[in-house]
């Protein structure tokens, strides 16, 4: 029996180097934003003390991680197919504006009740849908379609309520923000559904396995027989369904419905998918990985609020923070293509 030359030997060791480095830096990305967490609660106890690890500002946290983590959730779907969705402003503020409008309002007759909720949200989910389908169909770029949706959405909520917003009059829907259920309100209760829901679509469904697929090398699937455009169109179309429910939740919250419900939602929701270790490229990631990111992401501004640090200041410092936490997290020498 021949032995290994020399250069077989060289090769098998590259090759075994090669695997240790990539596992090291999985393991860094997979531990990276649990870290940073950790650090940010730590930091944020010792300079605020009671305030900050009080029960009162743990439920407030779990107040604004509610419509943060739906469209987070909603996002990362379409991340890992190596896309991008801009439309979240224009979505949400759409869903929301139209939900005020059709349910117990100040504009005019309607009452539809739960029916008004549920159109506003298939609203969205429309949206999500046309998205999907001209991006496919038309081979035009995901963020080029979204972009144009953006202001397409905010166009439709402005023109549903004709400039002067709607305050919500349904009783039912006032008193939902302030239901608590062990200790945990309403609207962070929806947001935890849907993200199970998510989870499970994730890693139980033959869509959650043909979006890493897609998002890992589309052509694989497409040559064994999945339709790469119809799981394409499906998560935009989920997307969307998201997307709705946190306009429904942010007009409910506020009580009335108006464009700016959906205002400054997309970067902090890409932060958070990102600062999770979701891999850009696609293919990489999940849910999972983008709760502890929208938990990083509301920590930091709540932290950061209640040191009373400047607006202007805190802005810095959170876009600091996140690049500093994508950096630990996203993969080195993949190239960063939106589909």
């Amino acid at each position: 029996m021949n032995k290994p030359s020399l250069q077989t030997l060289t090769i098998n060791e590259e090759f075994a180097d090669k695997i240790r480095i990539e596992y090291r830096n999985t393991q860094i990305i997979k531990w990276a934003p649990i870290l940073v967490l950790l650090a940010l609660i730590i930091f944020f106890s010792v300079v605020r003390g009671n305030s900050f690890a009080s029960l009162n500002n743990l439920v407030a946290i779990l107040n604004q991680l509610a419509i943060p983590l739906l469209v987070a959730c909603g996002l990362t779907f379409v991340i890992m197919l190596g896309s991008i969705d801009l439309s979240i402003d224009g979505t949400v503020g759409m869903a929301g504006s139209l939900l005020a409008v059709l349910v117990l309002n100040s504009k005019n007759t309607n009452d539809l009740g739960i029916l008004g909720i549920v159109l506003a949200i298939l609203a969205s989910v429309l949206v999500g849908f046309i998205i999907g389908s001209v991006h496919v169909k038309l081979k035009i770029p995901s963020f080029m379609v979204s972009f144009g949706f953006l202001y397409i959405g905010k166009g439709i909520a402005t023109l549903s309520y004709g400039g002067i917003p709607a305050q919500i009059s349904d009783s039912l829907l006032m008193k939902l923000p302030k239901v608590v259920f062990l200790g945990i309100p309403f609207i962070t209760w929806i947001a935890i559904i849907m993200f199970v829901v998510s989870f499970f679509i994730q890693e139980y469904t033959p869509l959650g396995r043909h979006i890493f697929a897609v998002g890992t090398d589309e052509n694989i699937p497409r040559s064994v027989g999945v339709n790469v455009d119809r799981v394409k169109i499906k998560v935009f179309t989920y997307a969307g369904l998201l997307f709705g429910i946190a306009g429904a939740l942010g007009a409910i919250r506020l009580g009335q419905g108006q464009a700016q419900i959906g205002q400054d939602l997309m970067f902090p929701a890409q932060a958070a998918v990102v600062v999770g270790g979701t891999s850009l490229s696609g293919g990489k990631g999940g849910v999972v990985n983008t709760l502890i990111g929208t938990i990083i992401i509301v920590v930091l501004d709540n932290g950061l609020a209640l040191a009373g640090v400047n607006p202007y200041i805190k802005t810095g410092i959170q876009g600091f923070i996140i690049l500093t936490a994508v950096a630990l997290t996203i993969s080195r020498g993949h190239k960063v293509i939106s589909k």
